[in-house]
């Protein structure tokens, strides 16, 4: 029976080919007419593909117009209301409360615009004995959570590669020169921190045993972070402040021969920039110099007229008068702080008539506020200017570095004052910035500022940070 079904069913199969092979017999008309249909069937799918593409693709337009619209609204267009648009690589580099101390019950955001409520809450808090016990960090713990540098740069979030090939591209070295407060110190570190630079520092020979040890440790857990080769008494007013200086600015440039320009700290600065507009900024000198450098005024010229010496730890006034200065070099008055070149660095540690200069200015009084100054106006020095007083720059005007000095201080309304009130406290006339500085802080051209006090007012310190390191991390995935 299987034998006959089979027979059955091949017969079946060949009359079914035979009458296919009969409807479709290929004559030439019948030939024509199926490659007609077919073709006319295939145009009809290629339209309607056609159609479904072009809905397909207008959607896409669409929802992708209307996402990018969504982000340029969202984005961020000044200070601190940047929203978070960075990308899930960066993101845990961000600062959260969870990083902060009792600081952290601020709202930055508010203070950073400068609204009263929130101000006078940070006010009323800095002042509280609770808080001011409990944002002190003893030197104990720098030393005891450097014992593992991975952790400690891990936690406390250091940058441990560059955040653009622009920053890379353009090293910068860095003297900072401290004396106290380790917190000030380390916090100053891992704003300023990238890998690129190399940060040389000095630490008072005088200074506590514990600060020293506290600040070595912190060091030795970066590479391009080292102590100075060869550190100095450091006295208020003497010629050893600018020595100091000297002895980092002389290791950076053995050291290394890549940075581009050098910025001198003291621990109690802080940026108001981060590290990408910095770099933007010193691109735009050109090779130039940024520091005070103007006119000496009258009330200042005793300061280089007559002898001073050390007398029990201190800097004194003698009856004795200073030869006059050599090269008939002018003297012009200026501050410590300076942005210079490397070739400014270089004419400073091989220019014959700067080191005339620095023998004739070792026992005058605080000669870090015209030595710097003087020498950018000595022909040939590289970045320098002319010594003509069209070519005068103020503080105010150069980039280096932000003071409020409490003789020019006034209302808003003044016309005499210079800025506004400090809204912390002051020191050698000096203001110690609060909280309510930032949002002038922030608004105007300079790299740092100078002073901040953790001790004292960590808030300041705590809310730039953030609004910093949160501008630095949108700003590069804002390029990616």
């Amino acid at each position: 029976m299987q034998i006959i079904s089979f027979i059955s069913f091949h017969k079946q199969k060949g009359n079914y080919e035979n009458n296919i092979k009969d409807r479709f017999s290929w004559t030439p008309y019948r030939t024509h007419t199926v490659k007609t249909s077919w073709l006319r069937s295939c145009c009809q799918v290629m339209r309607l593909l056609r159609r479904r593409r072009l809905k397909l693709l207008l959607k896409l337009t669409v929802v992708l117009g209307s996402l990018w619209m969504l982000y340029l609204l969202g984005w961020p267009r000044t200070g601190w209301r940047l929203e978070a648009t960075y990308s899930l690589r960066h993101s845990w580099l961000e600062y959260t409360d969870d990083d902060g101390g009792p600081e952290k019950v601020c709202n930055c955001s508010a203070i950073l615009q400068g609204e009263r409520e929130a101000l006078d809450q940070a006010k009323l808090l800095s002042i509280t004995k609770d808080f001011q016990k409990n944002v002190r960090i003893p030197d104990e713990y720098y030393i005891n959570a450097t014992q593992d540098c991975s952790e400690f740069r891990l936690s406390r979030k250091y940058l441990m590669s560059p955040l653009s090939q622009e920053e890379e591209d353009f090293p910068l070295a860095y003297s900072l020169v401290v004396h106290h407060k380790v917190q000030n110190f380390e916090r100053l570190l891992r704003a300023i921190y990238a890998p690129q630079n190399i940060y040389c520092v000095h630490v008072d020979r005088k200074s506590e045993v514990s600060v020293f040890a506290a600040i070595q440790a912190i060091t030795s857990c970066f590479p391009n972070v080292f102590m100075v080769s060869k550190a100095v008494n450091v006295v208020y007013g003497h010629w050893s402040r600018i020595q100091a200086d000297l002895n980092c600015m002389a290791d950076l440039y053995n050291i290394s021969t890549e940075w581009k320009y050098l910025i001198n700290l003291c621990g109690q600065d802080f940026p108001l920039k981060t590290n990408l507009e910095i770099v933007r900024m010193l691109r735009s000198l050109r090779g130039g110099n940024s520091m005070e450098s103007e006119e000496m005024p009258e009330h200042k010229k005793q300061r280089v007229t007559d002898v001073y010496q050390i007398v029990d730890g201190e800097i004194q006034r003698t009856s004795k008068k200073k030869g006059p200065l050599p090269f008939n070099l002018p003297i012009l008055s200026g501050n410590a702080y300076i942005v210079v070149s490397r070739g400014y660095i270089r004419s400073v540690l091989e220019d014959n008539r700067i080191q005339t200069l620095i023998e004739w200015s070792k026992d005058t009084y605080s000669p870090d506020e015209f030595f710097w100054a003087t020498i950018q106006r000595i022909p040939g020095v590289p970045g320098s200017t002319r010594p003509h007083r069209k070519y005068d720059m103020t503080d105010i005007n150069a980039i280096a570095r932000l003071v409020k000095w409490q003789g020019h201080e006034g209302p808003q309304d003044s016309l005499q004052s210079v800025y506004t009130e400090c809204h912390g406290h002051h020191v050698r006339g000096i203001c110690v910035y609060g909280a309510g500085d930032l949002q002038w802080m922030v608004e105007q051209h300079h790299l740092f500022a100078n002073k901040f006090d953790t001790d004292k007012d960590p808030i300041a310190v705590y809310c730039l940070e953030k609004y910093l390191r949160h501008k630095a991390l949108a700003d590069v995935d804002w390029m990616l």
